[in-house]
């Protein structure tokens, strides 16, 4: 995953052009680089999965 693939996924997420980015293993350091850049950080919600998987979601408000 490169930087603007990165950035794309957010939006599209954002959106709601799809719901949710799955992040492999390997691409989760630039991704999470992107991530914490963004405004609406706290509005993205990440999830474990096995394999060392991130899955992410666009959530207003779930940490509140």
């Amino acid at each position: 995953m490169t930087e603007e693939q990165a950035r794309i996924g957010l939006e599209n997420v954002r959106s709601g052009q799809q719901s949710e980015i799955v992040v492999e293993k390997q691409d989760f350091l630039v991704f999470r680089e992107i991530l914490m850049k963004a405004e609406d950080v706290a509005h993205f919600r990440g999830r474990a999965r096995h394999h060392g998987i991130t899955v992410y979601t666009y959530e207003p408000g779930w940490s509140k």
